[in-house]
């Protein structure tokens, strides 16, 4: 990194624009800044870090108050720094927020902080045309320079730019202010974050194993529950836990053997129980089956009767379905004589009728001869009638369905014309959409290729927008720009006149002054000026003479063009800045080709736009088609089956129809219609049959009531009855036989059950007297109570047995984790402790101070280098790793050692030039040892501030050497020195004066680019 360039205005001491060119000093490569104390020396290298790091070693911690107090409202502020890091040339702008004139001159506003950087793309170094712009706000700027710096300010500071007194602090820094220098330029907080991770893993740990104690407490707590103990408990251990499980085990072993015993006590009272609730039960049995015997024995007499009558009654039953048979044959026999006299007179009326119908009828005959018919006679009748109804059932048949049949063949002719007219209506519209799909998906394919270029067309017209705004800016700019030129030049000319014509009456003031004092010389009265009485040759005027009114109104006048030259000067750099933004964004383009590419981009963006919105109607509208397409291609085959299929069955059902009215007209004859001669026939079909069903009858129940008589006569005397009024009296229904017999069967099993009961064998030893089962009871009840008891008491032990079982095997396993986290711990713990700095870290040295101790010493033993030589050999640094007075942290301390008295002392013991010696070796190899950590940059520019006057003329002249050797390799060293001696031995110069009206300047610089 390379300081190349410094141009500046209105910053600390210097009101007007300086320039200071660094490299003009390449090949002196050691450069003095002198001047007088206070002049501005030091604001050189605040106006570098400030342009640099936006900030100002000098106002660490405090507002930058950077804007010149020799400024006057409307002067500018800004410093321009250009630089170089690895081949690459930086041009930096920064100004800092101040108080400027608001444009219509009514007041001021605050001015906000600018930053401008560009890079120089030229490869031959040239400055005309080749910035390149790279940020223009202060917060981009920031980021940019975050990457392209290879030193952060800290670093900075004390490998570049030594500021005034600020590496001294550090040598003569106590350990906890050395340790945050280091810690900043070496980047260490990551061994205090491993610090402070290590205290938290430790904690963790220390909660760990207190929650772990803490659960082994509680399962402690619950086992002296399980174990019903009441008292104080030890601390839990294994033991305490095994000698419980133990415990407990023996309880249960004593509940088990009494549970044991109370299940064969209860079992033996039980027994007896039992046994004489048996016996008791016996004795209960004889004696019921001995009192039913006594009853049944006295209902003996009833019995006997009850068995004669329904001997009788089933008798009577046997004989009684005879007598039935009679009365129903005898009923039948006159109901069927009514029946044929009753069909006997309707034939008699109807016959004329008949014997008319059948004379009309094809192939007739007379179906009977006389007024009295026998079956004989009417069966051919019958046979007759059925032989025409037979032939008339198709014709029947055909006739109903004739009308159904015409409908049918109208619905389906209509049903034709229909179909036929729907056929062609389906394949006009399959034949159309071939073509509309066609045009839709072609549609479609256009829209979704344009739909796709949508987000790239967004992006290209926002960029295309802003670079067409940046080239407008760009246009508007360039005139405005070169109208505030003009006015700044006309501004500086005017302020020229207005200065020169102040100049011209200062002149004229100045020279006019001994005219008007002569004017008041009088004889013989003392010169105001020399004193003399005589006046020989009093000056004469030649011209009018200045008043004080005109040179107020020349002063006024230059006042207000400076004022007036600021505006424009402000205005110019204003719109220069933002020109150079807007042309950082076009990227060199012309407006046009910009105009044309938004444009393009607009239109590009608007199809996009249009292609989107249209393509869900577009897909909705294909797919429809496509299904239109399918449905309608469906629809034609299946009108086409529909019309084939209404014409064939129309043209079936035409001929059906001539067939069945051919036939209907040959069987009809002298009818309306074939249903009324149907009608006849039936009539005197039914008419004959019902004759000669009622002849038949007739002659079957006659017979029927003859063999009736007969069966029952020949009843009555099997079963010993005299005639039908005995088996009446006899007769019982089934209800009262069925109850009968059911309370005889009741009865005698009764019998027999008392009979068999006293007869069983284990009731012929019972003891006569009741037995007493109470005591037997209450000893069953107390031997079961007993079992309950020891069964809930085993239970109770069993079930704490296998709750403690757990809780043993669960603090197994917390012993076994506690005993691990006890040996982590322990080991966390003494790590934290040493990485701390306590026991047993005898020295109290941190981590962090530790790694820094070593880059201390690399430090020191790279300032030892220079500071021998700068000393004679005298005087050595040595790092100090000695515990701290008071127990304070150490590892960071700084001692100087004495080869004269061979003992090492403070650093604070030095004298100011000794100071001023071991602070620079320290510096410088501080300096090395962060360069090879910065990655081995290149530091080729290098500025110390003031010291140089506490040295003697030879300890200088060593301290110069010192510094001489560090410009190999093309490195330039700037001194800030008021010293003379080091004007003498340092031919390149830059000599900060201060002018007549209190602002410096710089002299050895151009100050013009």
């Amino acid at each position: 990194m390379k300081i190349l360039r410094l141009r500046l205005a209105g910053f600390g001491p210097y009101k007007d624009e300086q320039l200071v060119d660094f490299e003009r000093f390449d090949n002196d490569g050691i450069f003095l800044i002198s001047g007088k104390t206070g002049a501005g020396k030091s604001s050189i290298l605040d106006a570098i870090c400030f342009a640099l790091y936006n900030q100002v070693p000098r106002f660490d911690g405090s507002e930058l108050k950077l804007r010149s107090d020799h400024c006057v409202a409307g002067d500018p502020t800004f410093v321009e720094l250009d630089f170089s890091v690895n081949q690459s040339r930086y041009r930096l702008r920064r100004s800092p927020a101040y108080e400027r004139p608001k444009k219509n001159q009514t007041g001021v506003t605050m001015a906000a902080a600018t930053a401008v950087l560009q890079v120089l793309d030229d490869a031959d170094g040239s400055d005309e045309g080749g910035w390149r712009g790279i940020a223009a706000k202060p917060g981009a700027v920031g980021h940019e320079l975050d990457a392209i710096l290879p030193l952060k300010v800290d670093q900075f500071l004390q490998v570049i730019l030594l500021a005034q007194n600020r590496f001294q602090r550090f040598l003569l820094a106590k350990t906890e202010e050395r340790r945050a220098v280091l810690r900043t330029l070496f980047n260490t907080g990551r061994f205090e974050q491993l610090e402070a991770a290590l205290i938290l893993r430790r904690k963790g740990l220390d909660e760990q194993l207190a929650t772990s104690q803490r659960d082994l407490e509680q399962n402690q707590t619950v086992a002296a529950q399980l174990l019903r103990h009441d008292g104080p408990l030890a601390a839990p251990t294994a033991g305490w836990f095994a000698a419980a499980q133990h415990d407990l085990a023996g309880q249960l072993d004593a509940a088990t053997v009494e549970q044991a015993r109370t299940i064969v006590e209860l079992a033996t009272a039980t027994d007896q129980h039992q046994s004489l609730l048996q016996t008791e039960q016996r004795q209960l049995r004889r004696s019921a089956a001995a009192s039913d015997l006594a009853v049944l024995d006295s209902r003996q007499d009833d019995i006997v009767r009850e068995r004669a009558d329904l001997q009788n009654a089933a008798r009577a039953a046997r004989v009684w379905p005879q007598v039935r048979a009679r009365h129903e044959a005898a009923s039948a026999l006159a109901a069927a004589e009514s029946a044929l006299a009753a069909a006997q007179a309707q034939r008699e009326g109807d016959r004329p009728a008949e014997t008319s119908g059948a004379a009309g009828a094809a192939g007739r005959s007379r179906t009977c001869a006389a007024s009295v018919e026998t079956l004989g006679q009417l069966q051919p009748i019958i046979d007759g009638l059925l032989g025409r109804l037979g032939a008339l059932e198709d014709a029947l048949a055909d006739e109903v369905a004739l009308p159904e049949l015409d409908n049918e063949i109208a619905e389906l002719l209509i049903e034709q014309l229909e179909g036929t007219r729907a056929l062609d209506v389906a394949r006009a519209e399959v034949d159309a959409l071939p073509e509309q799909i066609e045009a839709i998906t072609a549609e479609y394919s256009a829209a979704q290729l344009a739909a796709a270029r949508q987000p790239d067309a967004t992006i290209a017209l926002d960029r295309a927008a802003l670079t067409l705004a940046a080239a407008q800016t760009v246009t508007r700019l360039g005139s405005v720009l070169l109208t505030a030129q003009q006015a700044e030049l006309t501004a500086s000319g005017d302020n020229a006149d207005a200065a020169a014509h102040y100049e011209s009456v200062l002149a004229r003031r100045f020279s006019g002054f001994a005219a008007e004092l002569a004017t008041r010389l009088i004889t013989g009265d003392a010169c105001a000026v020399c004193g003399s009485t005589a006046h020989p040759q009093p000056a004469l005027g030649h011209d009018e003479p200045v008043t004080t009114h005109d040179l107020n109104v020349a002063r006024s006048m230059v006042t207000d063009r400076q004022g007036q030259l600021v505006v424009a000067q402000n205005t110019v750099q204003s719109v220069d800045l933002r020109l150079a933004e807007a042309r950082a964004l076009t990227r060199g383009r012309g407006a046009a080709t910009i105009t044309a590419e938004h444009d393009a981009a607009t239109e590009a963006h608007r199809l996009a736009d249009r292609a989107t919105s249209t393509l869900p109607d577009l897909q909705a509208r294909l797919a429809r088609m496509q299904s239109t397409m399918t449905q309608a291609t469906a629809s034609v085959e299946e009108l086409r089956g529909q019309r084939d299929q209404a014409s064939t069955a129309h043209a079936a059902r035409v001929s059906q129809r001539e067939a069945i009215f051919g036939r209907i007209a040959a069987q009809r004859g002298e009818f309306d219609s074939v249903r009324g001669q149907a009608t006849h026939l039936h009539n005197a079909l039914t008419q004959a049959r019902t004759l000669a069903t009622a002849l038949s009858l007739v002659d079957e129940c006659g017979a029927a009531e003859d063999a009736a008589h007969c069966r029952l006569r020949a009843q009555l005397a099997e079963e010993a009855f005299t005639d039908e009024t005995a088996v009446l009296a006899a007769r019982l229904d089934q209800p009262e036989i069925e109850r009968r017999s059911k309370a005889l069967r009741v009865h005698d099993d009764s019998l027999a059950a008392a009979r068999a009961t006293l007869t069983q064998p284990d009731l012929a030893d019972l003891p006569t007297e009741p037995v007493d089962v109470a005591p037997a009871a209450a000893a069953a009840a107390a031997a079961s109570t007993a079992r309950d008891t020891a069964l809930t008491v085993q239970s109770s032990l069993v079930d704490r047995t296998a709750t403690l079982s757990v809780i043993v095997g669960r603090v197994g396993a917390l012993f076994a984790a506690s005993a691990q986290m006890h040996e982590m711990q322990q080991q966390v713990r003494q790590l934290a402790d040493v990485v701390h700095g306590d026991e047993p870290n005898t020295k109290r040295m941190r981590l962090e101070n530790y790694v820094l101790a070593a880059q201390l010493e690399e430090i020191v033993a790279a300032a030892n280098i220079r500071l021998r030589t700068m000393t004679s050999g005298r005087y050595t640094l040595e790092h100090d790793d000695s515990l701290a007075f008071g127990g304070a942290r150490s590892g960071l301390g700084l001692a100087i050692r004495d080869e004269y008295t061979g003992r090492a002392r403070p650093t604070h013991s030095l004298s100011g030039g000794e100071t001023f010696l071991a602070s620079l070796a320290l510096a410088l190899g501080l300096a090395e040892v962060v360069t090879g950590q910065a990655g081995g940059v290149t530091l080729d520019t290098l500025f110390v501030d003031e010291g140089f006057g506490s040295l003697d003329g030879e300890t200088l002249e060593t301290a110069m050497s010192t510094l001489d050797s560090l410009r190999a390799g093309g490195r330039t060293i700037g001194l800030i020195s008021h010293v003379d001696s080091m004007k003498e031995q340092i031919p390149a110069t830059l000599r900060i004066v201060v002018t007549d009206r209190g602002y410096s300047e710089i002299e050895g610089g151009d100050r013009t680019e």
